[in-house]
């Protein structure tokens, strides 16, 4: 009997449990609208992501990381999906991240936050650089030479 319940208990925790994840919660100061596209541009970088469904209208999307490093039995057979959600909560945006894994070798819930925030932080700068290219700055005046004393004549 007690042999049954350690294979129970063991076949639940490598096929059930991964498959539960956890939700993280992080807010932003700034509208949803302002961080989508920053999530969006996270997950198009294939190196990082897969299978990658988005809803625009929902500010959603679920995606699958990829992994250089599988430690574990259940990372290997099983590729997790991860979700990401954008609510808009009185004037901030909370991103709700669902990620299957984080360990040795990742960190999913991490590393997607990171990512997403160095996005933000390009697109915050790109319009400042648009800008100085488009408008580049007066150029200083150049100084005056003195004029030279007029010789009699």
């Amino acid at each position: 009997m007690l042999h049954r319940v350690f294979i129970f208990t063991a076949l639940f925790s490598l096929g059930v449990m991964p498959a539960l994840g956890e939700t993280y919660k992080n807010s932003y100061s700034i509208a949803c609208t302002d961080i989508w596209p920053a999530v969006k541009t996270t997950l198009a970088d294939q190196e990082h992501y897969a299978r990658v469904i988005v809803n625009d209208e929902k500010m959603k999307a679920d995606y699958q990381p990829k992994h250089t490093v599988h430690v574990d039995v259940s990372g290997t057979l099983l590729q997790r999906t991860n979700h990401v959600t954008l609510i808009p909560k009185d004037g901030v945006c909370e991103m709700d991240v669902v990620s299957n894994y984080s360990g040795w070798g990742h960190d999913d819930k991490a590393d997607f936050k990171k990512r997403v925030d160095d996005n933000i932080t390009k697109a915050k700068a790109t319009p400042a650089a648009a800008q100085a290219a488009t408008h580049p700055a007066a150029e200083p005046p150049k100084p005056e030479t003195p004029a030279e004393p007029s010789k009699p004549q």
